[in-house]
């Protein structure tokens, strides 16, 4: 009977020292929820640096760092953003509405519409990122995205929040998605499982009319990661709401894969992977990959993008 008194008193402590952990500032961050007006923008503006925090472990770039599970709600722990780093959080967005309806097609850039779903999924994301306080939220200029990002920022800004800095959604057309160009409204079968392995293997050769290949993409995707990195302080983190090619786009590049593999990458709607920049080695660190908040909605629908 001691021995299991001692077991419950031990499992009620480490339950409650993590959520202690998670709602007492475990990374640079507090929980809150409010409203804001929203409104993008395309101006940048730096931002006075934080504090810096200490510098802690992490792992080696080269392999997705295991997340740290917390028992109690199963949610990543993250240390702060160590000392001469930066952090990106990298937001998918939720279920859309598929514009083939029970014909399932790819529809890359096209502007299609969250599901009902898909805009709980983000509502949830965007909860999660509340923990922390993010210096600018960026977006792709697509609706689903720019929907995620509202309710990151949404979550981040108060009027007695002396790092007041998320303000406005910064839009950059380099995060938009991968332009599937004339097989958009196509499904699989109509484009073929071998031109779209060809294509996935970087086959540039098969790149539809009027779309883009996969290095076309990352291209762009990083030199728009690196613009939001230079507007990011030294000891800061922000976030970027978009999609499922541009977030393997950044994953692939942290974790070393050759750009023919990052096809492979698996990314959950509204999940969040998170990375660290190392600004004096130029090293990238993934934290963690495709952690989706557990909530209780039901699964959706992840078919041709």
């Amino acid at each position: 009977m001691y021995h299991t008194m001692k077991t419950s008193r031990l499992t009620l402590l480490s339950s409650f020292f993590c959520l202690w952990y998670l709602n007492v500032g475990v990374s640079a961050a507090e929980a809150y929820v409010t409203t804001v007006p929203w409104r993008t923008r395309h101006s940048k503006t730096i931002v006075p640096n934080s504090k810096r925090s200490t510098p802690l472990f992490w792992s080696d770039g080269k392999n997705a760092a295991p997340a740290i599970l917390c028992e109690v709600e199963n949610i990543p722990i993250l240390e702060p953003v160590p000392r001469g780093f930066k952090r990106l959080f990298m937001v998918r967005h939720g279920e859309v509405i598929n514009p083939g309806g029970v014909r399932p097609v790819y529809y890359g850039s096209m502007d299609v519409p969250l599901s009902p779903l898909g805009e709980l999924e983000a509502i949830e994301a965007g909860a999660y990122l509340s923990k922390f306080k993010l210096q600018h939220v960026a977006s792709s200029p697509l609706s689903r995205a720019i929907f995620g990002a509202r309710e990151v920022i949404s979550r981040q800004t108060r009027p007695d929040n002396e790092y007041n800095d998320s303000k406005d959604i910064i839009v950059y057309d380099g995060f938009t998605e991968l332009n599937r160009g004339a097989w958009c409204g196509k499904t699989k079968d109509e484009i073929g499982a071998d031109s779209l392995a060809r294509f996935d293997a970087c086959d540039e050769s098969v790149t539809p009319d009027g779309g883009e290949s996969y290095p076309t993409l990352k291209s762009r995707v990083l030199k728009a990661r690196d613009e939001l990195l230079q507007i990011t302080d030294v000891g800061r983190a922000s976030a970027i709401v978009s999609h499922l090619q541009v977030t393997r786009a950044m994953l692939s590049e942290a974790l070393g894969m050759d750009i023919k593999e990052m096809a492979g990458l698996q990314i959950k709607t509204a999940s969040i992977s998170c990375i660290d920049y190392c600004m004096s080695t130029g090293k990238e660190y993934v934290k963690f990959q495709s952690f989706k908040p557990e909530c209780g909605l039901n699964e959706s629908k992840d078919g041709a993008n």
